[in-house]
Parts: structure tokens; sequence; C-alpha cells
């Protein structure tokens, strides 16, 4: 029996592949704009030492952190047949994973840390997640112009 009414977020491998790069790389940019208003603000001496700090820590964080996670989930979203939900772009444990940083994120914000040590946290993070995220763009493109 077919429902009716309800508004269905269902699409293909293509677009969901789409939204985790898009919500990737968003993340990367808005904490690496946190770290910038913080550098920003910051009146001492070595704002540029923090700023390369952070985006040489992504580095590595990318290469042998996010990079290889986002190639497993592609590798995931790449066995998709069919339509699915648009919020299967990332598993439920993946989930929880979110909610957990996202915690950790506030509670780092809120703490008594000097926010520009904290810049460079977020820059590595924000660096890391972003250069990932192109990763998804990538291969959205690829199967953009790919025909199946």
């Amino acid at each position: 029996m077919r429902r009716t009414g309800v508004i269905s977020f269902k699409t293909d491998r293509k677009y969901l592949v789409l939204v985790a790069g898009l919500m990737w790389c968003g993340v990367g940019i808005m904490l690496m704009t946190f770290a910038g208003i913080w550098l920003l603000r910051y009146n001492g001496n070595g704002v540029y030492l923090f700023l390369a700090g952070g985006i040489l820590a992504g580095i590595p964080i990318h290469l042998f952190g996010f990079s290889r996670l986002a190639g497993k989930n592609i590798g995931r979203l790449m066995e998709i047949t069919g339509k699915r939900s648009i919020f299967s772009f990332i598993t439920i444990k993946s989930y929880f994973t979110i909610i957990f940083m996202v915690a950790l994120g506030i509670t780092l914000r809120h703490s008594s840390i000097p926010k520009q040590y904290l810049s460079i946290v977020y820059n590595g993070i924000g660096t890391g997640l972003f250069l990932s995220g192109l990763k998804y763009i990538r291969t959205f493109l690829k199967l953009g112009f790919d025909t199946e």
C-alpha cells in the first residue's frame, strides 16, 4: 500500500556522495572560520604561527585520518543500489560520533583554553575535513560525467 502525503527524502548514491562532501567541506569551513575569528581578535604575537600551525596540522589529519575515513565511506556509498534516505550518507554509528564531536567542540569553545591555542586544533581539524570533503566532490563529479 502506497503512503500519500508523506515527503520522501530519497535519492541515489550520486547525491548521497554530494551531500556527504558538502557536509564535510561545510563543517571544515565552519571550524576554520571560528579559528580565523579568534585569531583576528588576538592581540598578541605569533598570529601567523598559530595560523600556520593549524593548517600544517590539517595535512596529516587529512592524509592519515579523514581521507581514509572518507574513502571507506565513499566505498560504502558506491555499493548502494536504488534510492536511499538522504540521511544515509553516513552510518548510524557515525551520527553518534558526530554528536560526541559537537559536544566536545562546544566544551572546548567554552573552556578556559586560550582561543589562539584552540585555533590550532580548529584549523587543523577544519583543514582536514575540508580537504577530505573534496574527495567526495571529486567522486560526485566523476559520477556526474560517467554514463551508467
